[in-house]
């Protein structure tokens, strides 16, 4: 059985008090209780504070381009379905730079887990507001305020009927490390909203403004049910409600609609050279 302490110890290039730290501590909670080996997973991030995340386990990583984690993922699951696939990045990565990909995950419903650090704010270049910046919220690069409305990633996912959509909050990372683990034992795309406070530039959305409004799902919210998944699902201001918010386990996985999966795995195949070079040899 994994304990916490095998997926290692590292220092870190976070800010002091930075929430990503709780979300690193709930996670290793999660894998660890999840009964994982740190060589059956694999973490994927892009570009960003948040996606440093992956530096700091030990486990199999892969670092891309910014907002382009996703693909990689995916494609990391269909090459090898027995691979535990984790996401991890931040809020402009996820919903900026990566909101297409975000859109298709959506869509497709690989067999993955994402976990969003959401601090409505770009962290590693210093403050700009990210599409999560609620509008009229000043930031360094925005003083007079962010002009757009803020994307609410949560309510788009429930939209188009994702399989697993949660919203969690770093200052509860018990509570985080569940809904990390509920994400992952589900099978399909699941997504975990992480509210994360950025305490250097971010002074609007602190550990106090959220512990002000958070507050836990009750047990007889049914997260099967659309309809009541969509009113917690826009629900962000004086009220923010944390937990599973939907759950669709009737939608078939993207890997499960190719028939060549279902001889096993890519990854444990020799290649067919001879058919290779007839289908080469076509083009001479």
């Amino acid at each position: 059985m994994a304990t916490i302490e095998d997926f290692g110890e590292f220092e870190t290039a976070w800010c002091p008090g930075c929430g990503n730290f709780s979300i690193l501590k709930a996670l290793k909670k999660a894998l660890a209780d999840s009964g994982l080996q740190p060589h059956q997973v694999l973490m994927v991030s892009g570009i960003g504070q948040a996606a440093k995340g992956p530096h700091y386990l030990r486990c199999n990583a892969f670092n891309g381009l910014h907002g382009r984690a996703l693909p990689a993922a995916t494609g990391a699951k269909l090459a090898n379905p027995k691979l535990h696939v984790f996401v991890q990045s931040g809020d402009g990565c996820s919903y900026g730079e990566g909101g297409n990909h975000f859109l298709a995950a959506l869509r497709r419903n690989p067999d993955i887990t994402m976990m969003v650090h959401d601090n409505q704010v770009y962290g590693l270049t210093k403050g700009q507001a990210s599409p999560t910046t609620m509008h009229g919220q000043p930031t360094k690069a925005q003083p007079h305020g962010a002009p757009s409305q803020a994307f609410n990633p949560v309510a788009v996912a429930v939209t188009m009927q994702a399989g697993f959509v949660a919203r969690g909050f770093a200052g509860k990372p018990d509570h985080l490390a569940d809904l990390i683990r509920q994400a992952h034992t589900f099978k399909g795309f699941a997504l975990v909203d992480i509210l994360q406070p950025c305490v250097s530039f971010n002074n609007v959305n602190t550990y106090a403004w959220y512990k002000e409004r958070v507050e836990t799902i009750s047990d007889d919210h049914d997260p099967s049910n659309w309809e009541q998944a969509m009113s917690l699902a826009r629900r962000f201001g004086d009220r923010i409600p944390i937990g599973v918010i939907y759950r669709n386990p009737d939608r078939p996985t993207f890997e499960s609609h190719f028939p060549i999966l279902q001889e096993g795995s890519l990854l444990a195949r020799t290649p067919d050279k001879s058919g290779l070079e007839a289908i080469m040899a076509g083009y001479r």
